[in-house]
């Protein structure tokens, strides 16, 4: 009986690693994964060349990897087993909590912080000391800051990471943005803030700057679902969210320049939205310099932003106040080059940058 057993474990065993096998060979492969937000590995083209220097044996099992049959069930699966039966508390750093995904932002790092404090310093000493520009600081909470420890996770000590923030740039005036938000401004899948609830932060930032905000926003929203960064992290069965936007006459007007393309083009991407990354949608995402001219301005102020990826759907907003917006990523245009592109004389200077980049800042330059 028990060697019938043993018998029927092994042919069962056979006939489903044989069953997935024949499966995986037959199944057409797939181009993209929607939840991890990249292509996927396809059948590499053999070579005695390749096959021999071990290039074409590590193409093709990362081939098989990425279209294993039944790939995002099983991803699935196994998150669902860590969380609900082993009764971990995160998954790979990736934890669940009031219905947001998110993603451990712990320890501290002091070196990391004490480099941006440093290239900031850099940007201030070279280009806006004994200038008449008013220097701004303020650091964008993450998710985890309204989550981690409310709930049961290691959280950075926020406190510690702001005054290091403030005390080691007294040049800038900070501007606290911790009160203008809550855990509801984030979208649930991913690390970035929703615009369509950023009106209050804008106004808070405006407000610091002597400046104004317009009031009459329009929302839009995407017809499409979106898959935020941390819901390929968790393979969770998360619901997918939508992606809102801000619309007024003064961001329709708006004239922005792409110095990536030497191109003009819109406030909001629509190309952009349609593709693997929707947020990319404002600002067409990654750029290292743009600007923002408001044709219908009642000032003359400029406004340049030291920026991440936050920035492009906060800048928007703040389009009333000013002439003129700047926004300036130096994770891909180094400090020690900004001379050849700005000229700093009395414009409002803001270093917006968020806990997560500022925590892990060694690609800042």
């Amino acid at each position: 009986m028990q060697k019938n057993k043993t018998m029927g474990t092994v042919l069962l065993l056979g006939v489903f690693l044989f069953g997935f096998a024949v499966w995986g060979a037959l199944k057409p492969a797939d181009a993209q994964s929607q939840s991890e937000r990249r292509s996927l590995a396809q059948l590499p083209e053999f070579s005695l060349s390749a096959f021999a220097d071990g290039t074409w044996t590590g193409d093709f099992e990362s081939y098989t990897l990425d279209q294993f049959p039944l790939r995002e069930q099983f991803r699935t699966l196994k998150s669902l087993l860590s969380l609900g039966v082993y009764r971990q508390k995160d998954n790979h750093g990736v934890y669940l909590a009031d219905g947001f995904v998110s993603k451990l932002e712990y320890p501290l790092n002091e070196d990391s912080i004490r480099h941006a404090q440093e290239r900031f310093q850099f940007v201030y000493d070279t280009y806006l000391a004994g200038t008449d520009v008013k220097p701004y600081l303020a650091v964008i909470p993450d998710k985890n800051y309204y989550l981690a420890k409310q709930n049961g996770y290691p959280a950075l000590d926020y406190d510690a990471f702001f005054s290091s923030m403030r005390e080691s740039l007294p040049w800038a005036q900070s501007i606290d943005l911790t009160g203008s938000l809550t855990a509801d401004d984030y979208y649930r899948t991913d690390l970035h803030w929703r615009q369509d609830r950023l009106v209050p932060t804008a106004k808070t930032i405006a407000e610091a700057m002597g400046a104004s905000v317009e009031e009459q926003f329009e929302t839009q929203t995407l017809a499409r679902d979106y898959y935020g960064l941390y819901y390929g992290y968790a393979a969770l069965p998360v619901k997918p969210e939508t992606i809102s936007y801000l619309t007024s006459d003064t961001i329709d007007h708006a004239i922005v320049t792409n110095f990536e393309t030497n191109r003009t083009c819109a406030v909001y991407d629509m190309e952009k939205a349609a593709g693997k990354d929707p947020y990319e949608m404002f600002l067409s995402g990654s750029v290292s310099l743009l600007t923002i001219e408001n044709p219908n301005a009642k000032t003359d102020k400029e406004l340049v932003i030291f920026r991440d990826s936050f920035a492009s759907s906060l800048a928007p907003l703040l389009l009333d106040g000013y002439a003129k917006i700047t926004l300036v990523d130096i994770r891909y245009l180094p400090s020690a080059r900004l001379g050849s592109f700005l000229t700093f004389t009395d414009q409002d200077v803001l270093f917006l940058y968020s806990v997560n980049v500022l925590n892990n800042s060694e690609t800042i330059k």
